[in-house]
C-alpha cells in the first residue's frame, strides 16, 4: 500500500509539474497573440477618430498665439515692476 500512494504522488508531482510546463508554453504564445490584438484595436480606434479641419486648426493655433503673446507681456509687466519695487527698497535709483 505505501508503495501505492508513493506512486500517487509521484503522479500527481509530475502531472503539475506538466500543467506547469504547459502554462509557460501558453504564455510564451499569448505576447503574439496580444500583440497582434492591439495593433488590429489601434487600427479600428484609429477608424474612429474625428480629425479637426483646416479651419479648426487654424482657429485654435491663433487662440494659443495670442495667449502666449498676451501671457508673455503680463509676465514682462510683473518683472518690470518687482525690479522697481526691489530697487526702491534696496535705495536704488529706479532709472538704472
Amino acid at each position: 500500500m505505501a508503495k501505492d500512494t508513493s506512486l500517487t504522488k509521484e503522479e500527481a508531482k509530475a502531472k503539475k509539474a506538466n500543467e506547469k510546463n504547459s502554462k509557460k508554453a501558453a504564455a510564451a504564445k499569448k505576447p503574439k497573440k496580444s500583440i497582434v490584438k492591439y495593433f488590429k484595436d489601434l487600427k479600428s480606434e484609429f477608424k474612429k477618430v474625428v480629425w479637426p479641419g483646416k479651419k479648426t486648426v487654424f482657429n485654435n493655433t491663433v487662440v494659443v498665439l495670442i495667449t502666449l503673446v498676451v501671457s508673455g507681456i503680463f509676465v514682462w509687466g510683473l518683472d518690470i515692476l518687482f525690479s522697481m519695487l526691489i530697487k526702491l527698497a534696496l535705495g536704488m535709483s529706479v532709472t538704472d
